[in-house]
Order: structure tokens, then sequence, then C-alpha cells
């Protein structure tokens, strides 16, 4: 009796866990990533800062690390016309459609310590994972109109 009630304990907490196809999704994204472009769904000038923290441009060819194991990752701002440095987050993958392969991906930014002092995060949408390549799409409202920005990654050796 007690075997068999450990064993249905087991299998319900292995039900409640996360997908298999998210659990593959983390560990592709696992590692080392640069952040390459960031491009938006429309043409012009526009004046955007991307996860409440600077711009496009300095966003571009940041380093980023992602830790699944404990949902933990940095990103590094290098380009010296910036406020460089590294920016601790916590992040998750939601599975969204299983048979587009579409995914929510929250991130939340914190401290060193894993600490958020807001605990507001960001939603985006993780449309495209490879071993080699990423790209995240966040829409915004502008003018009353759907704006998307794409931020595209590729992974580093």
């Amino acid at each position: 009796m007690k075997k068999l009630f450990v064993l249905l304990i087991t299998a319900t907490l292995m039900a409640c866990g996360a997908s298999k196809t998210v659990r593959q999704s983390e560990k592709v994204i696992k590692g080392n990533w640069s952040l390459n472009t960031v491009t938006y769904s429309k043409t012009g000038e526009y004046d955007v800062t991307l996860l409440n923290d600077t711009s496009k441009e300095c966003f571009e060819n940041s380093q980023w690390q992602f830790i699944p194991n404990n949902n933990t990752g940095l990103y590094s701002i290098i380009d010296s016309n910036c406020n460089t440095g590294d920016r601790y987050f916590s992040f998750t993958i939601q599975e969204v459609n299983e048979v587009t392969g579409y995914y929510d991906f929250l991130l939340k930014p914190t401290n060193e310590k894993g600490k958020s002092e807001t605990n507001a995060g960001f939603r985006l949408r993780l449309t495209e994972l490879s071993e080699n390549t990423m790209q995240w799409q966040q829409t915004v409202t502008t003018n009353g109109q759907p704006f998307i920005i794409n931020m595209n990654f590729t992974k580093s050796q």
C-alpha cells in the first residue's frame, strides 16, 4: 500500500511538470547567446527602450547567458557608448501551441541574488529556437496600431 501511494504521488508530480516540448526548449536555450540585431515590423526611426533598460543600439551585440536548471540568466551590455555591465533576470518558457512551436517567454529583471525590486516582467513570444538561432518578438501598441519588435540571437560557441 505504501509503495502504491509513493508511486501515485510521483506520477502526479511528473504530470504537473513542464511538457516534453518545453523541457527540450530549455535544453536548447541553455548556454551563451549574442543578441545580434533588433528590428521592427514597420520602417522608420523609433526611440524604443527595450526591457525598460536601454536602446536598441545598446542591446545589439549584447551577450546573454541562460541557465535553465534554475531559470536564471544574465545579459551584458558591452557597447562603450551605453551604460555597460551585467543585468540579471529570471525566465520561464510557457507552452502556447505545440503545433506552431510558439511559446510565451517570460523574463523578469532581478538583482544579482535573483530578487526582483518591482516584481514586473516582460512577456515575449519565442518565435524561433534552434541549436544556432533564436528570435523573440514583443508586440506593443503605437498610435493605436500593433508594432512588433524582433530580437534576433545567435548561439555563441
